[in-house]
């Protein structure tokens, strides 16, 4: 692993109208050591056309075909598989970083030796022109107190795969979510700064945006992937469900 490089992990479908804007703002980063892998996920649209322009302006950009569509998880893993650094950043191919987001969460990372960090952020409308409240985070989570919290957005995420462990996507509906767990599950933090260095879009189509097919995963994985009991379940599902209302209840 190359200790100073960033690998960005982005996974692409239908992403032609964003992705171009997500790219921009990692062009933006203050810190230059990175790589950014998307991996389109057989789109049917022209999105590995429009990576591919921008791979030919900057090397550090990297596009990825994988061979079927397989979703999210597929995308991701075929992203890290080739990954070259120390550090894995999640950033979805809407989503959006403020200049510094990787220069701050690696001075993070560094001073509170994190397997993960975590920031706040913000949400924006579809066209951009809408901004939202900060969505602030907790200074930090264990394996148990991630399970009843909504707090670590995907694109926020920079990990530390020295300390970390295998970081693999399983195919579930939150699969990030559940690998954020699997990587608490072996003893390590995650460490939140509290500083707005992201843009979360929110989509109309968005599956995340339907409340009650989310809620019906998030206990499916406590029940089916973490193998919690019914009580164990819906003590961390009421938290979570709480949480998760405070934090969506204005944009």
């Amino acid at each position: 692993m190359n200790d100073q490089l960033v690998s960005i992990i982005t996974p692409a479908y239908k992403a032609a109208a964003y992705v171009g804007e997500t790219i921009e703002s990692v062009l933006a980063q203050t810190y230059p050591h990175w790589e950014m892998l998307i991996a389109n996920d057989c789109s049917p649209d022209n999105t590995a056309e429009v990576v591919q322009a921008y791979c030919q302006r900057d090397p550090r950009i990297r596009l990825i075909n994988m061979p079927q569509n397989g979703g999210p998880a597929a995308a991701r893993n075929g992203a890290i598989a080739q990954a070259q650094g120390r550090w894995l950043a999640f950033l979805d191919s809407d989503d959006l970083w403020l200049p510094t987001k990787l220069q701050d969460s690696l001075t993070h990372a560094h001073a509170t030796q994190a397997a993960i960090v975590y920031t706040a952020f913000r949400r924006i409308s579809a066209d951009g022109a809408q901004v939202g409240k900060p969505v602030t985070v907790p200074a930090s989570l264990s394996y148990h107190q991630l399970l009843g919290n909504t707090a670590i957005a995907t694109s926020t995420v920079l990990v530390d795969c020295s300390k970390s462990g295998p970081v693999v996507m399983r195919k579930t509906y939150y699969d990030d979510f559940d690998c954020w767990l699997q990587i608490l599950k072996r003893g390590n933090m995650a460490h939140g700064l509290n500083k707005d260095l992201m843009r979360y879009r929110v989509l109309g189509q968005s599956v995340s945006r339907n409340k009650k097919k989310s809620a019906l995963h998030v206990w499916r994985a406590y029940r089916d992937l973490e193998k919690l009991n019914v009580i164990q379940s819906a003590w961390y599902f009421l938290q979570y469900a709480m949480r998760g209302l405070l934090k969506y209840r204005k944009f």
